[in-house]
């Protein structure tokens, strides 16, 4: 496949180094390399005016959290975001470097959730869980800083599907009211194979998708519940305005665009971005994949636009491709 010059040399190295696929790891074994891999891509840790680790209850008790606050006084615009590893990997740290980074550049209060993980809870716990969240934090705006009315979520690749899951729980009746959704390379649609490249053993591949909707799924048929698959939802109108980042060479890239052209045909305000070379998990690589970064300064703007924050530069590059784009109208309209 033609990929960008920076994968190929990912690519090299996880083979000169015998790196194996986290699907053949016990889950102790993946979820540490998970974590290695990430930090080790994410470049710097950028400084920010104050980071705090909190709890927030949860349906099964409380949940960890962790604030990334810029400078600024007074409630900010926030996002709640949800980190990925295939809802079977990953931890607040996992995301600690992309919400550093979405906190100064936006700037916005960025607040990570620690949802339950499967197999030992499977779906929906951690759907339930980033809503349980979500909705703690809008209506505790004194205790976590939060301006109520500028309130976005998102999250990549299970965090993406987590997000989105969020949207359709709040639009139906549970709130909290949503300025934003940042989906990137999100899951949308567990029932169907993966598409696209999906074979090397080096890379996010249709193996790795089967092997976390094993762990997710302790039934089988929960696959086509919207709230796991948000492509097969009835209904995507109200939705709040989308960004959704996709790669080019991602299993994952194909329903996730599908479901940017869904919520566009729905009547909700959506940008797709993909990302030409690119491979599934870059966006929380910026250290090794330029564009993991460009994609960042991209989620940072139109959070930035949502937030109707003054604009600014959104950082060196430009998104390799957009589409199913609608302009803006109104308001509130790694591996896994």
């Amino acid at each position: 496949m033609s990929v960008h010059p920076q994968v190929a040399a990912y690519r090299a190295a996880r083979e000169s180094a015998g790196i194996p696929p986290l699907y053949t790891q016990t889950l102790a074994e993946a979820r540490a390399a998970d974590l290695a891999a990430i930090r080790a891509g994410g470049g710097a840790v950028e400084p920010v005016h104050d980071v705090r680790d909190t709890h927030v209850p949860g349906p099964a008790g409380d949940l960890p959290v962790r604030i990334h606050r810029p400078a600024g006084e007074g409630p900010l615009p926030t996002l709640v975001y949800f980190f990925g590893g295939g809802w079977t990997l990953g931890s607040v740290d996992t995301a600690d470097g992309i919400c550093r980074r979405l906190a100064n550049a936006v700037p916005c209060q960025v607040v990570t959730v620690g949802y339950r993980l499967a197999p030992e809870h499977p779906f929906p716990a951690a759907v339930h869980d980033c809503h349980a969240a979500a909705r703690w934090i809008a209506t505790h705006p004194e205790e976590f800083g939060v301006d109520p009315r500028r309130l976005a979520v998102g999250g990549d690749s299970a965090g993406g599907n987590l997000a989105a899951a969020v949207t359709l729980l709040a639009r139906d009746g549970g709130g909290p009211a949503l300025a934003a959704q940042l989906l990137v390379y999100p899951n949308t649609d567990q029932t169907g194979e993966p598409g696209g490249d999906g074979e090397d053993p080096l890379l996010f591949n249709r193996h790795s998708v089967a092997w976390y909707r094993g762990h997710y799924f302790a039934d089988p048929a929960d696959a086509r519940h919207p709230l796991a698959s948000p492509l097969l939802a009835e209904d995507l109108s109200g939705l709040p305005p989308a960004l959704v980042v996709t790669a080019e060479h991602d299993p994952l890239r194909e329903e996730g665009e599908r479901y940017a052209h869904r919520l566009r045909d729905a009547g909700v305000p959506t940008t797709l971005a993909r990302y030409a070379g690119m491979i599934h998990g870059f966006f929380a690589m910026p250290g090794a994949f330029d564009d993991g970064r460009r994609a960042q300064d991209r989620a940072a703007a139109f959070l930035r636009e949502r937030f109707g924050l003054p604009t600014g530069a959104a950082g060196p590059g430009t998104v390799a491709a957009a589409a199913a784009s609608r302009p803006a109208a109104g308001t509130g309209a790694n591996d896994g």
